[in-house]
């Protein structure tokens, strides 16, 4: 595998893997959106050829298929969106054999997979709502339960007996 200048056929490659239903559901929320923004592009291509050269490039990688958590980094998020978390996901979608130390070339994209993703899912995040999330990684916008309304206290009981018109106690408890 080569790296390719042109990002269009990689967003292409992402675009079809974000029609899978497990891999649409992830997305750079909370912790993870704040450590990608505050981070930077450079630091976190670091991250991604430096945690890809520990967990996945070896031939056989230690505790392969459950080596990457589904939190705790932008790149742990984005390697299970983009199907680079294991070495079984890399040859079912990207056409990358196991057991055998992955080259130079195929480190070089799989960290461009990464990367491309999360520049795309901060992009989309800025100016539109999906998939984004509040400070606590709580989904903000998209579906959402309706919300009662805020609880009032009651009138102090002397307002209530103050008044004799009936239609004034119910304004005054609304």
């Amino acid at each position: 595998m080569t790296v390719s200048p042109d990002p269009h056929p990689l967003d292409q490659r992402l675009d079809a893997l974000a029609r899978q239903p497990f891999r649409a559901r992830f997305h750079l929320r909370g912790p993870e959106r704040v450590t990608a923004g505050e981070k930077g592009a450079a630091t976190l291509r670091w991250h991604a050829y430096d945690l890809v050269a520990k967990r996945l490039a070896p031939a056989e990688p230690y505790k392969d298929g459950k080596q990457t958590p589904y939190r705790g980094h932008p790149v742990f998020v984005a390697q299970h969106t983009t199907a680079t978390c294991c070495r079984n996901c890399l040859l079912r979608l990207h056409g990358i054999p196991k057991g055998r130390q992955l080259s130079r070339a195929e480190h070089l994209y799989v960290v461009e997979v990464i990367c491309r993703w999360i520049e795309r899912e901060l992009t989309r995040g800025a100016g539109s709502r999906a998939g984004a999330a509040d400070q606590a990684g709580r989904p903000v916008g998209g579906k959402q339960r309706p919300r009662a309304p805020p609880l009032s206290s009651p009138p102090p009981a002397r307002d209530i007996l103050m008044s004799s018109n009936v239609a004034d106690v119910e304004r005054s408890t609304r």
